[in-house]
């Protein structure tokens, strides 16, 4: 039979995979979707402003409140509001979900990080292993799971969008501004193809019926985690409530830690992880496939990322512990610089269908260290104050986030290549110094006491899937 602790990393790890496949699918649309006055541009800017704007305070206080499995409930609640606010897309609709979306962003992800990198240092504790072994191993089977999202929920968007019967051919005086040259191109936002031009927009019919899709799985999500997900912080979380520290030490937690140099230090690195993200699912996904193939194949082409990152989130997360952080963090950022330089070079044209796919492949394989590896990396420098750590995670890299989106509609895309491969550059310089000293001072991890789960609670050997309500 398998552990508690690995059945709660799949129980996490499926309820993400759901909700995220309605998000990343909406995600990826944004900007071909809503093109209009770059509104789904504007509201992804407003969610990730939302999640920093959460990351001060929420994580700590929510998590200590109401538990890892909890926070992470309520925050998926907050993302389904998003599904439905696309319903009848406005600034009046998409601005306020987007909000509520990110408000919610930051605490479901620290508390998900939190819960991982407690039951990976319990079992290995349990297991006579080394705790950043197996934090590690449970982030990449998390990241296995849980990026394979791309692949239902891009597939969901390319199958019902594919029935549309307004899909026109792409003349070639739009073909030339696609690609690295193009300065914010603007595609038409109806549905009929009435003088040769491309449509962006399907019918509203379609958009309805994949956001019906989106909805339902994502109602799925927060059913999956309050009914089979432990409560493995249960004891603690009820000491706070009834011990109460000061309400200004929980709601500065997430500051105070900026007073380690070694938090400090990975701020580059952390908000290269939005850089990153945020090109692929803005830039590449308009200026090169929304721009060359049309909208239809957007899911398609994001489906090869998913699958990429999803293959190799497993494959690093099990490897790091023979070849190390830093050989991985070196070969991701290797795999981007490579891509950044043939993106400024390359103009994308509806003949050369297999290098829209190499790109988003190759882009998955490093975002897949980028994720696992830093989550990781967080998780074993800053063990007594989790929380915190992962909540200025979510806020350095939801401010990547942001400043690109921030950009998105201004700037040429060559310039925003430029950006992202700046960002790198210092990222690699910076990285180094904080793997340095832990490998000269490695971080003691948390007692396994700290959170054990009491006897008297549940046999261990005869029940697996006990949920404390």
């Amino acid at each position: 039979m398998i552990s508690r602790n690995f059945k709660n990393v799949l129980v996490v790890s499926i309820g993400f995979l759901s909700l995220f496949t309605a998000y990343g699918g909406l995600q990826s649309l944004q900007s071909s979707l809503n093109a209009e006055q770059g509104m789904g541009v504007a509201s992804l800017s407003v969610i990730y402003a939302a999640i920093i704007i959460s990351s001060m305070f929420l994580p700590p206080i929510m998590i200590k409140n109401l538990g890892c499995k909890w926070t992470i409930v309520v925050g998926m609640a907050c993302y389904v509001s998003y599904s439905f606010g696309n319903l009848y897309p406005g600034w009046y609709t998409l601005i306020p979900t987007s909000f509520i979306l990110g408000l919610g962003g930051s605490p479901l992800w620290s508390a998900k990080c939190t819960y991982l990198t407690i039951s990976g240092n319990v079992q290995a504790a349990k297991d006579n292993k080394k705790g950043a072994d197996v934090v590690n191993h449970y982030f990449g089977i998390f990241f296995f799971i849980f990026q394979s999202s791309a692949v239902w929920g891009n597939l969901m968007s390319s199958l019902i969008f594919g029935q549309d019967s307004n899909i026109a051919n792409i003349p070639e005086d739009i073909l030339s501004t696609c690609g690295a040259h193009g300065c914010g191109i603007t595609l038409e936002t109806n549905s009929n193809s009435t003088n040769g031009t491309t449509s962006s927009r399907p019918a509203q019919k379609l958009i309805w019926t994949l956001l019906g899709c989106y909805i339902g799985v994502g109602v799925l999500a927060i059913l999956i985690i309050s009914i089979f997900l432990d409560n493995i912080d249960h004891e603690q979380t009820s000491q706070f409530r009834g011990n109460r520290e000061p309400f200004c030490h929980t709601f500065l937690a997430t500051f105070r830690l900026l007073k380690d140099w070694r938090l400090l230090t990975l701020i580059p690195l952390t908000m290269y992880s939005g850089f990153e993200q945020s090109f692929l699912s803005g830039e590449y996904t308009k200026n090169y496939v929304t721009c060359a193939l049309g909208i239809h194949y957007v899911g398609y082409v994001m489906m090869c990322f998913g699958a990429a990152n999803s293959l190799c989130s497993f494959l690093f997360g099990r490897i790091a512990r023979y070849t190390g952080r830093a050989a991985l963090f070196f070969f991701a950022a290797a795999t981007n610089l490579a891509c950044i330089i043939a993106l400024l070079i390359w103009k994308p044209h509806p003949d050369q269908l297999p290098v829209f796919f190499v790109f988003t492949a190759l882009w998955g394989m490093a975002d897949a260290i980028w994720q696992t590896q830093t989550n990781a990396l967080y998780g074993v420098l800053f063990p007594r104050a989790k929380e915190a750590a992962f909540a200025n995670y979510r806020m350095w890299e939801s401010l990547g986030f942001v400043i690109a989106f921030a950009y998105s509609t201004f700037l040429c895309v060559e310039y925003k290549l430029y950006i992202v491969l700046a960002v790198l550059v210092i990222s690699m310089i910076t990285y180094p110094l904080v793997e340095y000293y832990e490998y000269k001072n490695p971080t003691e991890p948390i007692e396994q006491a700290a959170y054990e789960i009491p006897k008297n609670k549940a046999d261990e050997a005869g029940i697996i899937s006990q949920t404390w309500m």
